[in-house]
């Protein structure tokens, strides 16, 4: 089994997992300050909000693992774009509310050449990207200044690939997780095993360190994954309660019901995601052909979310959780690293 002294900074075997919209700075430091590795989610930032972070960061004793996306990004397409506006369109009648005009704002971009330019003057020590690896300029480019690199597999292929493309590190992300499925391969989620199975799998098949990512809730699940072969543990449903991460009212109350199932969806996005279901999973069905592709679903859902979250309903608030989603509430986040690493 690899060393978690693989990853600069790492004390305990624990990564919190980047998680765009539910975080900000405070929970990434807060873990990397308890001994953990933070992460902070980039692809949804802007190029000033991005440095903010970076400046930040860059005044830290402890490394943050900073996450980018690698998706091909595409123009919305008109045809698409009018079938999901009219699937909504019932609700936007309910809600009393006018579909929102076309935009391109807000969406999540992949990582790009002028992206990489301000990273390059901070020099990051850890960058992970899910979706893939960046085209093979920019890799080297973030390679050259010594970043150590990890990216997302959920199949055995994936896992591969990523090794022989240049990660240093590969995240299993089993088809527990929370969240983006890190697919780039296929979409077939048929393929795409549990933790524990891709995690002994891996560590068998490369010769790059291999984290587990999904269905950890407690020091057991940690041990557990560390015994198939992990280096480290990610995690991120565990932190979404905690006071120093951003998550919405509407998505707490639903974390603390410990009969509400998960489910893979693609209705928020466009591509396959983890979260608990809601009233547009159940009645639109969580995997559809309806949303336009990745990721210009979230636009049309924009408004809906807002006047439902502004009536405490979360009937289209994407509720991202991985299956064990009733532990932590209201615990810190330096609580939690410690709790999963055994040590509190």
């Amino acid at each position: 089994m690899a060393s978690v002294s693989t990853l600069p900074g790492l004390e305990l075997p624990i990564i919190q997992a980047p998680m765009a919209g539910v975080q900000d700075e405070a929970l990434a430091i807060a873990v990397s300050e308890a001994g953990g590795l933070g992460s902070m989610p980039c692809a949804l930032l802007s190029p000033a909000r991005l440095e903010t972070a970076l400046a930040r960061f860059a005044a830290l004793p402890r490394p943050i693992n900073l996450n980018f996306f690698c998706h091909s990004m595409t123009d919305p397409d008109p045809a698409r774009e009018h079938r999901w506006q009219q699937a909504l369109a019932p609700y936007y009648r309910e809600f009393g509310i006018q579909p929102p005009a076309a935009t391109r704002a807000g969406a999540r971009r992949p990582i790009d050449a002028p992206t990489v330019d301000l990273l390059e003057r901070y020099r990051p020590r850890i960058v992970s990207f899910h979706f893939g690896l960046p085209a093979p300029p920019l890799l080297q480019r973030i390679k050259a200044w010594g970043a150590t690199v990890l990216a997302s597999a959920t199949t055995r292929e994936e896992g591969l690939w990523l090794e022989t493309h240049g990660a240093d590190i590969v995240i299993a992300q089993g088809i527990e997780a929370g969240g983006h499925r890190g697919c780039f391969l296929s979409e077939d989620m048929t393929r795409q095993p549990s933790t524990f199975e891709l995690v002994h799998t891996l560590s068998k098949a490369l010769s790059v360190p291999v984290i587990a990512a999904g269905g950890t809730g407690e020091r057991s699940d940690v041990e557990s994954m560390l015994a198939a072969g992990a280096a480290a543990v990610q995690v991120g449903t565990a932190y979404l309660s905690c006071p120093e991460a951003t998550t919405t009212a509407v998505h707490r109350a639903a974390l603390r019901q410990s009969t509400r199932q998960s489910a893979i969806t693609n209705l928020f996005s466009g591509r396959p995601a983890r979260g608990l279901m809601n009233r547009l999973m159940r009645e639109l069905g969580p995997l559809s052909d309806l949303p336009p592709e990745f990721p210009w679903a979230s636009q049309a859902l924009a408004p809906l979310r807002n006047e439902a979250e502004a009536r405490g309903l979360d009937d289209f608030t994407p509720l991202w959780s991985g299956t064990r989603h009733d532990r932590f509430f209201g615990v810190s986040a330096a609580l939690v690293t410690r709790r999963l690493a055994g040590i509190d």
